[in-house]
């Protein structure tokens, strides 16, 4: 139950910062209006209901961080993603996200 709640609603800090280090995408699964209110530098912004055709052009090597506002429907892509065989990670609130890349690029 606790692993289904993570993958709906941000996985493990530990998952987050091991796929970061390892170059992830970082995909923003919000509508266009809000990724433009705030979003992690460098993200992509793929609203959920492109995810599927966006993610035929992404290579199954390279890991996807997906995040939103709450975690809900980044969790719904990492499902998705997961299930057509890529490595996915629920970011869960950019916010959260934002916060990784920052202790990263500051050696944390």
């Amino acid at each position: 139950m606790l692993g289904m709640l993570r993958s709906l609603f941000g996985g493990s800090n530990d998952e987050l910062l091991q796929a970061l280090r390892q170059g992830a995408l970082i995909i923003d699964v919000r509508t266009r209006a809000e990724y433009q209110g705030g979003h992690v530098a460098g993200s992509k912004n793929i609203p959920l209901n492109e995810v599927p055709a966006a993610l035929e052009k992404h290579p199954k090597a390279k890991p996807i961080v997906f995040c939103c506002a709450s975690g809900g429907r980044s969790g719904q892509a990492t499902s998705f993603a997961a299930s057509k065989g890529y490595t996915a990670v629920n970011g869960g609130p950019w916010t959260t996200v934002n916060k990784a890349v920052s202790d990263i690029q500051q050696g944390q």
